[in-house]
């Protein structure tokens, strides 16, 4: 069976018995703090396992994409070396939200095994948890497996998606690869080895682990099953490594052709096929590479792949072609794989097209590093700072260094990278525990979209993140009401702030979030004090609230304009919304030109002057879906989602639970106030609205006034006055460097009589006058072809700074170099520089030791040909 084969066979097997079919969400986990990629199968029904994601189905199968290349789940260094480690996999999956549990469980993963596949059932092996009788008898006697095929094993059974959350004892399925493959059954002492291979892992959720470790009991025990793609289509295709399936076989042998490689073999192939499909679908669910988090973890992971592509002898780039053969494979089961196809292609491209920039700058530093460098080690720290800071592979260091006699400070390089990952944890937004929430009590019902007033009692209160019964008069918090008007952050609209109050009772909202389906008010108590149970009076600051709807209808607007002038690739990928503006990213390969972006804000002004209603409904997700609406970036739906509808002939349509503007004419005007890149293909642009876009057009009259006064014109001349004082400007430049360059040409020949003689070499130490930095480099050249064999330093002290500039003659460079020269006498006067054997350049601060320092060049000379 192919790989596309079985996928669909799953799926069919169980919505046959049941089970709805679920598509696979997002790679970038949505509002879940405690992920950096989707993982496992089970990410996006956390909430539904916990109880607090309802769903009209209480059975699910999926085939989930997932990545583990980052954080705690981490297999990159193992990909490409071993049968069955990926960045990227399928997991297909099994789920049971309260319905069916271990017998039923098990019961269809035999049928499916044994029935569809037609495995021999004498091929598998079971393991169950130590603790876990109630699974071994299911096994035994319903199923009739053999007892002595049976392991039963320890943590090795019990599975967590992270430290804390769902979790529960397991039942794995292992297949035997056959007498002819060392190693041993689960649990014996070579289990490690490649005989025995998990292709299926039945989880019977029982817990939820809280932040101290306890293991709580879940609302309804459930299930959920794991199996891999990839492994078992190596099982069903007569394989032994994932490699050889029929999927990675068109990928390794498209990276071979476009590589010209003939063997395929070869383990770097293996890896460009395996970093395609992650970098791919990342790139899809809008990771772009970049320096930091998920976009830093891409980075690696496509830069991973073009190294071994150089190692192949890739001269050119050659990653972003392999996007239409997995388009190929993998485009029928992942449609936004196929329509996202160019987006992906230009985003892999360019990284590509950056690393090789990287590895230039790399390699510069690398060489300054190895000219100063005493003994035949390699810092660590200087390893260290090449990978970290320019991306300058480990590997590509230390076949420099082999090349050049020298090793690595391996041990210094990986004491460097341990301090760098204890801050990254330190610094991570994925430790948090996301059951603190859970110690809070009650539902918040939201009323905030009829009314900016309303009464809730309080069903929960905080102290520093700890759940209390009271808080008094000056103390800070969270409150938790049954009913409010306050809009907790969330879609990119900022929380709205306010007052709660009762009798004798005063509090100042400073902001509002959501937690899962609470609004969390975040408080100072001004006056009483607040305890359980109480009901409190809220008021929304209603000035605040508007202008941030405002804001927040406009983004709807300005979205659907970029899609209109840029083209339907334009997707967002991430927002914010406040009373003072609106920030908004999306996809784009290039800045947006002068004229895109009057089109895009003229054609939001047309629907804001239309005045159109804003409406929104209420309607099932697959039918708002197939109404037309978008779904924006990172947001996280029930089966129930508000569709919002604005601009003439629904100029914008888009799911959207946040708080809008009545008419689109209540916006007023929109003005675009900056456009920027903030990734490799993302795209950002600013602009306000109402009284603020007022008020930025009245800034720049007066700015535009001001300038008007000092060119001495009006608004219809100022342009002609500017540009001809500019052109003024550049004539004045020319002719001072004219004077400049003239200045040099006769300062080298007056200094050239100033040379001594050290050990049968001329020697040249001197000062010039009213030299810039391009001026004493045209100077050192001249002194450097006037004296012909001879070591040079010369200074300039320009704004009580020094200037230096040093240059040996190419016969010489074997005795002295200039870059030692220059590191030796910039530190002396308080400064640094280096260079080139033949030619450095640097300064200093300490003007005042300028005349002894020069003097003692000669000595330094002829103690270095001594």
């Amino acid at each position: 069976m192919k790989t596309v084969d079985i996928r669909e066979a799953f799926l069919e097997f169980f919505e046959q018995h049941g089970h709805t079919r679920v598509a696979s969400s997002s790679l970038v986990p949505a509002n879940d703090p405690t992920l950096l990629f989707t993982n496992a199968g089970m990410n996006q029904f956390k909430d539904t396992f916990l109880g607090s994601d309802p769903r009209d189905y209480t059975r699910a199968a999926s085939s989930q994409r997932c990545v583990r290349a980052g954080g705690k789940h981490n297999d990159l260094e193992n990909v490409g070396y071993t049968a069955r480690h990926h960045t990227f996999f399928e997991m297909l999956g099994n789920f049971s939200f309260g319905d069916y549990f271990k017998r039923e469980a098990i019961a269809f993963a035999w049928e499916f095994l044994t029935g569809t596949l037609g495995l021999p059932p004498e091929r598998l092996w079971v393991t169950c948890h130590i603790s876990d009788d109630e699974a071994e008898a299911i096994w035994v006697e319903d199923i009739g497996f053999p007892k002595e095929r049976i392991s039963r094993l320890d943590e090795d059974n019990f599975w967590q998606m992270g430290d804390t959350g769902p979790c529960g004892p397991c039942s794995e399925i292992f297949y035997d690869h056959g007498p002819d493959v060392p190693g041993g059954p689960p649990g014996s002492e070579d289990d490690d080895l490649d005989r025995y291979i998990e292709i299926w892992n039945l989880v019977f959720m029982q817990f939820n682990r809280d932040g101290e470790g306890t293991l709580n009991p879940l609302p309804a025990p459930s299930v959920d099953t794991g199996m891999g793609l990839e492994r078992i289509a190596a099982v069903m295709q007569g394989v032994h490594s994932n490699y050889e399936i029929d999927l990675f076989q068109a990928l390794i042998d498209a990276a071979a052709g476009i590589l010209g490689v003939a063997d395929r073999e070869e383990k770097s192939l293996r890896v460009i096929a395996d970093h395609i499909r992650s970098s791919a679908f990342l790139v899809v669910d809008g990771v772009m590479p970049g320096n930091e988090g998920r976009g830093y973890v891409l980075r690696r992971i496509i830069r991973r792949a073009i190294r071994h592509g150089n190692k192949l002898g890739a001269s050119e780039p050659f990653f972003h072609k392999l996007v239409k053969t997995l388009v190929e494979q993998m485009g029928g089961a992942y449609p936004e794989l196929a329509k996202q196809q160019a987006q992906v292609e230009k985003a892999l491209l360019g990284e590509e097209q950056q690393f090789a920039k990287t590895l230039d700058n790399g390699m510069q530093i690398l060489e300054e590093a190895l000219d100063g460098l005493q003994g035949e080690e390699i810092p660590g720290e200087v390893v260290f700072k090449l990978y970290d800071t320019y991306g300058f592979p480990v590997d590509l260091t230390n076949d420099i260094a082999r090349e050049r006699g020298l090793r690595l400070d391996l041990p210094g390089y990986e004491a460097a990278m341990a301090e760098q990952r204890a801050r990254s944890q330190e610094s991570g937004s994925f430790k948090v525990d996301y059951n603190a929430v859970l110690r809070l009590d009650g539902h918040t019902e939201f009323t905030g979209y009829d009314s900016l007033h309303g009464e809730g009692t309080v069903t929960a209160l905080l102290r520093d993140g700890e759940p209390v019964d009271s808080l008094g008069t000056d103390e800070e918090g969270v409150v938790v009401l049954s009913n409010t008007p306050f809009y907790g952050e969330s879609g990119g609209q900022a929380g709205d702030t306010g007052y709660l109050s009762a009798k004798g009772v005063r509090l100042e909202v400073t902001d509002t979030t959501k937690a899962t389906d609470q609004h969390l008010h975040h408080v100072k108590v001004l006056q009483g004090s607040v305890s359980k149970g109480d009901v409190l009076e809220a008021q929304v600051d209603s000035s605040l609230r508007q202008r941030t709807r405002l804001n927040h209808s406009a983004t709807h607007l300005l979205h659907a304009a970029l899609r209109e002038v840029l083209g339907d690739h334009v997707q967002q990928k991430g927002s914010l919304v406040d009373s003072e503006r609106l920030r908004f990213d999306f996809s784009h390969p290039e800045p947006v030109t002068a004229e895109q972006l009057k089109a895009i804000e003229n054609r939001v002004n047309e629907q804001v002057r239309a005045n159109t209603p804003v409406t929104t409904r209420l309607m099932g997700m697959e039918d708002a879906v197939a109404a037309g609406a978008m779904a924006l970036f990172g947001e996280k739906y029930g089966t129930e989602v508000r569709v919002l509808s604005m601009g003439v002939d629904d100029f914008s349509v888009e799911l959207c639970g946040g708080t809008h503007a009545e008419r689109t004419g209540d916006i007023g005007l929109m003005r675009i106030s900056a456009e920027s890149g903030v990734a490799a293909g993302v795209r950002r642009i600013e602009a306000v609205t109402g009284a603020a876009a007022l008020a930025q057009l009245d800034a720049a009259e007066e700015r535009l006034d001001s300038v008007c006064k000092v060119v001495k014109g009006t608004a219809d001349t100022v342009v002609e006055k500017v540009s001809a004082l500019r052109a003024e400007n550049r004539e004045l430049e020319k002719e001072i460097a004219r004077l400049k360059q003239k200045l040099a040409t006769g300062a080298g020949s007056d200094l050239t009589a100033g040379a001594v003689e050290v050990a049968g070499i001329k020697v040249l130490a001197a000062n010039v006058d009213g030299a810039d930095a391009k001026s004493l480099r045209d100077t050192l050249d001249q002194v450097k072809n006037k004296l012909g064999s001879a070591v040079v330093l010369l200074s300039a002290v320009n704004d009580d700074k020094v200037a230096l500039a040093a240059g040996v003659t190419k016969d010489l460079t074997d005795k002295v170099a200039a870059g030692d020269l220059m590191r030796e006498f910039a530190q002396r006067l308080g400064g640094k520089g280096g260079g080139r054997p033949d030619m450095a350049q640097g300064g200093g601060t300490d003007v005042a030791a300028l005349p002894e320092v020069l003097k003692a060049v000669p000595e330094w000379v002829g103690d270095r040909l001594s």
